[in-house]
């Protein structure tokens, strides 16, 4: 009879047990650190940018452009300089990933010419900002860098209000606005028209001769943006020297465009017209070869 009352006592003990082992396991049916909606509430990765690499500077402007941009190029008679000419010189950079340039430099009997090309590449390191959004943060911060004045008359596209309100300049002259003090000079510009080694071109109307639609400017259907700043130069008794640059943004990548002139000759101002147009023109070809 203790044997039979035993056994039983043992099998409640057994069933208690398993019992425990199965309410444990029926209280874990969510493991601690699975949390509902935890794939799908997280915020997804940013974008990419574009671009994942960079092309070779110097191998990016083809002849015909650098006859235009850098005159006195075909005139070199040494076959090995010109060649030379021709190629450029890569800019020192420690990861062609990321940043990579190339300049020129031609002298002539007239003027020497440099050019500047310049290819940047942002990467964001932040799994929220996506590249593009970076690299319209850093191209943001060179635009207001170069302190464009603000447009007016003809500049303004599409913004009539805008206009000055007092009449005293009207967008059919708008050459006759370069005169006035009330122009914003670019960045480097010298403050006063009277002193320092730079002078804008709003603030020097009457010697360069500047018209109000080609002042330092954003400009329209190049990349998703880019600006144009021009800068007039001078240093003692040596001749004017003019640098217009071109910023452009096409997704991840920033390139930069910097074309300078000065003329051999004292007196000499270069044509404002015709470097933009260069510079623009190149900027334009850049433009489509990246997203070709």
């Amino acid at each position: 009879m203790q044997r039979k009352a035993y056994v039983p006592g043992a099998a409640v003990l057994l069933a208690a047990l398993l019992a425990g082992c199965t309410g444990s396991s029926d209280g874990g049916d969510t493991p601690p650190d699975s949390k509902p909606g935890n794939s799908t509430t997280s915020a997804a990765a940013a974008r990419p940018g574009k671009y994942r690499t960079l092309p070779e500077p110097c191998g990016a402007i083809g002849q015909d452009s650098l006859d235009v941009l850098l005159p006195g190029i075909e005139g070199i008679t040494d076959e090995r300089q010109r060649e030379k000419a021709y190629a450029g010189e890569a800019t020192l950079t420690y990861d062609t990933d990321r940043k990579v340039g190339c300049r020129w430099k031609v002298e002539s009997a007239d003027a020497t010419d440099h050019l500047l090309v310049d290819f940047e590449r942002v990467v964001s390191y932040d799994g929220g900002v996506s590249d593009d959004s970076r690299a319209a943060t850093v191209y943001g911060t060179q635009e207001e860098a170069a302190n464009l004045p603000e447009p007016s008359g003809d500049q303004a596209s599409g913004s009539s209000d805008d206009s000055p309100s007092d009449g005293s300049s009207s967008g059919d002259s708008p050459s006759e606005d370069s005169g006035s003090g009330d122009e914003e000079t670019p960045s480097g510009s010298a403050e006063g028209a009277g002193g320092g080694d730079a002078v804008s071109p709003s603030g020097s109307a009457g010697e360069s001769g500047t018209p109000a639609a080609l002042q330092p400017r954003t400009l329209d259907g190049l990349g998703d943006e880019a600006f144009l700043d021009d800068e007039l130069s001078a240093s003692g008794s040596t001749a004017r020297r003019r640098t217009v640059t071109v910023v452009f943004r096409t997704s991840n990548v920033i390139v930069t465009i910097r074309y300078e002139e000065q003329p051999a000759r004292v007196g000499v101002v270069p044509d404002s017209e015709e470097m933009q147009d260069r510079a623009r023109n190149l900027a334009e070809d850049l433009a489509e070869s990246l997203n070709s």
